[in-house]
């Protein structure tokens, strides 16, 4: 119906290609349009001025001669003030946009090594940009953005950086056991010397005690019992401990047999050697 009255609707985001007995003659704009066929004018075909995506795929070889697999996303439109020069100069849009990626990758990945391309992927994508853009305006088409989505290396060579990223891991993660176990032992080393010296500290506290109790036993004694000397007590003192001592090794519950000499002369050398013990405590301290 609309070919026999003359008009053609144009969509929105498209553009028609108007032909006067097979010339090019106009540009129609989204809308109604009358297109008289009598006198020779047909549309020649639609233009779509929306955006488009095209991903290409790219094998190269990288310059420590790794094949990786580059995988690019062109995002494309064509410019509607050159719509008739988009719609005659191609043909094939999208293969002529894949053969400059082609050419772009193939000539810059290369140059870098493995771990390059994957730092540079954003100076790789900006030079196809560059190059599309300059190749695709003559055509009327505008390069909206490029972008490397995925590069992928060989599958055994995939395996082989996985394999060297966990090594790497696994000795910083070992260095740091052996730090965080050297910060352990160099804890425990000082808790032990600080309790030693804690433990040294009250045994001399304690002994410095024990001679100042014996001291003002021994003098209260003399003062309150008079003929008696400071060698008596004493004797009588290490003589009762003595005692004390050989009666808590027999009620103990573990105890074993423990032979220790007795009789008068032996309590006279164990009296003497405590005294002089004793006193080279007190003279020390």
């Amino acid at each position: 119906m609309g070919n026999l009255f003359c008009c053609v609707q144009v969509d929105q985001s498209t553009v028609a290609i108007k032909e006067q007995f097979g010339k090019y003659r106009d540009v129609l704009e989204p809308g109604c349009h009358c297109v008289p066929w009598f006198l020779g004018s047909q549309l020649a075909g639609h233009l779509s001025l929306r955006v488009q995506q095209l991903d290409v795929r790219c094998e190269t070889k990288t310059k420590d001669n790794v094949f990786v697999n580059v995988v690019a996303s062109i995002q494309y439109r064509a410019l509607a003030d050159k719509a008739n020069e988009a719609f005659y100069k191609l043909s094939n849009t999208k293969g002529q946009i894949q053969a400059y990626v082609f050419d772009v990758i193939r000539a810059s990945v290369p140059k870098l090594n493995l771990d390059d391309v994957f730092e540079q992927k954003n100076e790789i994508a900006k030079s196809v940009e560059e190059e599309l853009e300059k190749a695709m305006s003559a055509y009327g088409y505008e390069i909206v953005q490029t972008l490397i989505v995925d590069i992928v290396p060989d599958e055994h060579v995939k395996r082989a950086m996985n394999e060297i990223n966990a090594a790497a891991r696994l000795r910083v993660a070992a260095n740091e056991k052996a730090e965080a176990e050297k910060i352990l032992q160099i804890k425990r080393a000082e808790g032990e010397a600080e309790s030693k010296y804690l433990s040294g500290l009250g045994i001399a506290r304690q002994r410095q005690a024990i001679v100042d109790g014996l001291r003002d036993s021994v003098l209260g004694f003399s003062v309150n019992v008079p003929g008696t000397t400071a060698k008596d007590v004493m004797d009588m003192v290490l003589v009762t401990q003595y005692f004390d001592t050989m009666k808590e090794i027999g009620a103990a519950s573990k105890s074993s047999a423990v032979f220790i000499p007795h009789g008068p002369g032996a309590v006279k050398d164990v009296a003497q050697q405590i005294r002089d013990g004793l006193l080279q405590a007190s003279v020390g301290h």
